[in-house]
């Protein structure tokens, strides 16, 4: 649907006449071989590119001279949620995801605002026809009282951009298509129920002219199961629903046993995915079932599609292949997370790790296993690295209960803070939190509307092999596996990665340090203090030919950000409040 800038202007105007609504008028729109082939200084992926590497061609910025990066500008976010923000960067323009949906268009030389987008206040007289609103109801997030709060409720971690459009997903359970040029909503499509728990908190990503999404909120039961869709990007129809559990009667759902549609919970598709234009293949990681443990929920089998990766053909939602990690997880051990699609040796390999810091390599034409290596940290599972067959340690299933000691804790070593790859060496470089738990899983109500996550009560302890760190940036060899340096910290790493062609990596930690280290020795070249946690997904982009680098900061961030340093390294503190995004360069 295409409304009149006019009308748009008009209508957002009425409804907010403090909205800055300014025109990009030089702005270009992003192609579909802009996408799988960015321009150096532009960041058009929440990763960088669709192969999710989090690495920049840009080597303005050295090993020699990263000690004098000083700060240019600052903007201040939103303060109604948690930061995990991964901005996008299109010729000078920074396309900023905030909390609860708020979308800004900055400078990305200066940090002015050009303009933002604010869900429930800058829309269209047309679109809210569509939804069935009135002007005088824009202004009210259309959040539900029945909605439940959902962990991780209100954080917008990536938009997309394409065309001439900036995409989202929101808190809402819709989709959203904003003009990239004013802010203004273009459409916005309802995919789920919000009142039934259904939320979003990973964007869509652009997969060969179809915008791809995975929703999130599957943890309580409901005559309904958690997915991915595939939509039009012009318009917001759906094009394909494809279910992440295994429905009774279809293949894959005796895996479930007898449980009922309505009892089988999870799965849900939190971080967004990678594309391969050549496979024509998107690549989409699931979440564990729930409740978490197999004695809590009624499951003894594998559970499918859960703790997978998925690969999907974007054109129609067919699910082409599957490989499912770890078989009826009982632990919480998502294996949720991002993607990396890596050539090794000629061979199209996909790369991730989850919360138990195993490091699978698999085929991505076929989803063939190929190798694992599990780094020592958890005490949970026997893995078989030529194989990658799992199976629990004795004593290690959860009964209710009874008390597990087990490591990682259920936050995980790794998770949405991702991983990023380093082509010149070769190297994956890993954000890890070193952590163990005394977990008790207790029971729930198996009833409409029932379920949820644990519940389990937690006892925090410190890895014992950490020296009393909680946070590591790994780095190892691809494709050996081997560790080549880390670095630890007293506190948690808690940003994204972000490696550079000028021999960097940069990383954040609880403690509001940002650093860059060298990429082959692991020295530290340089670091400052942002206002509070960095967190986020860091980035970095030219504009009139000077490299920039920005670093997302802010508070929330579920267990790893509150509870751990809390428990485990009570002498940091941070502020409560803090949202924002710092950019820095060298001097001119």
């Amino acid at each position: 649907m295409k409304i009149n800038n006019k009308i748009y202007l008009a209508a957002a105007m009425l409804l907010c006449s403090s909205s800055i609504f300014a025109q990009i008028a030089d702005y270009e729109p992003v192609t579909e071989a802009q996408l799988s082939n960015p321009p150096a200084g532009d960041w058009l992926n929440w990763r960088g590119t669709r192969s999710s590497w989090g690495y920049s061609l840009l080597d303005q910025i050295t090993r020699e001279n990263v000690n004098q990066l000083q700060l240019v500008w600052a903007w201040a976010m939103d303060e109604t949620g948690a930061v995990e923000a991964a901005p996008l960067i299109h010729d000078g323009v920074m396309f900023l995801p905030s909390p609860r949906g708020v979308i800004q268009a900055l400078d990305a030389a200066n940090g002015d605002l050009l303009w933002e987008y604010r869900p429930g206040i800058t829309a269209a007289l047309d679109g809210a026809t569509d939804a069935g609103l009135s002007p005088e109801t824009l202004g009210d997030a259309a959040m539900p009282a029945t909605a439940y709060a959902g962990v991780g409720r209100g954080v917008q971690k990536n938009i997309a951009i394409f065309g001439d459009m900036i995409y989202a997903a929101t808190e809402n359970a819709s989709i959203v298509a904003i003009d990239a040029r004013s802010g203004l909503l273009v459409w916005e499509t309802a995919v789920a129920d919000p009142a039934l728990g259904y939320h979003y908190t990973a964007g869509p990503i652009i997969a060969n002219g179809t915008l791809v999404t995975g929703i999130n909120g599957c943890d309580r039961y409901k005559d309904d199961v958690c997915f991915i869709t595939g939509h039009d990007p012009l318009t917001g129809v759906e094009k394909w629903r494809t279910s992440t559990v295994a429905r009774p009667g279809e293949p894959g759902g005796d895996t479930w046993g007898d449980l009922p549609l309505r009892f089988r919970a999870g799965s849900d598709a939190w971080i967004a995915g990678s594309y391969d234009p050549e496979t024509n293949l998107v690549y989409w990681g699931t979440a564990q079932a729930k409740p978490w443990a197999r004695a809590v929920r009624g499951t003894d089998g594998a559970a499918l599609y859960t703790n997978s990766t998925l690969a999907l053909n974007p054109d129609t939602g067919e699910m082409v292949w599957y490989y499912q990690h770890l078989p009826g997880e009982t632990h919480d051990m998502d294996e949720v997370f991002e993607s990396l699609l890596i050539d090794v040796d000629g061979r199209k390999s996909l790369f991730k790790m989850g919360k138990l810091a195993i490091l699978w390599q698999l085929d991505r034409i076929t989803g063939e296993f190929i190798h694992a290596t599990d780094y020592g940290y958890q005490t949970i599972v026997n893995l078989d690295p030529t194989t990658g067959e799992v199976t629990y340690r004795d004593g290690l299933l959860p009964r209710i209960g009874e008390q597990v000691d087990m490591c990682p804790s259920t936050s995980g070593f790794k998770s949405w803070r991702a991983m990023a790859y380093h082509p010149p060496s070769s190297s994956l470089f890993i954000p890890i939190t070193l952590n163990c738990e005394l977990a008790t899983f207790g029971p729930t109500e198996r009833v409409l509307g029932g379920g949820g996550t644990g519940p389990v009560r937690r006892i925090n302890y410190p890895h014992p092999d950490a020296d009393g760190n909680l946070g590591e940036l790994l780095v190892v060899d691809i494709p050996s596996g081997e560790v080549k340096w880390r670095y630890r910290s007293r506190a948690p790493i808690n940003t994204a990665a972000l490696t550079t062609a000028g021999g960097l990596v940069f990383v954040g930690d609880w403690n509001r340090y940002m650093y860059a280290f060298d990429t082959d020795t692991g020295e530290m070249l340089w670091k400052t203090r942002v206002p509070t946690s960095a967190q986020g997904f860091p980035i970095t982009y030219l504009v009139d030919g000077k490299q920039y680098v920005a670093m997302p900061v802010g508070v929330g961030g579920a267990s790893w950000s509150n509870m751990l340093p809390r428990d485990l390294a009570p002498e940091l503190s941070r502020p409560l409040n803090g949202n924002s995004i710092h950019v820095f360069a060298l001097p001119n």
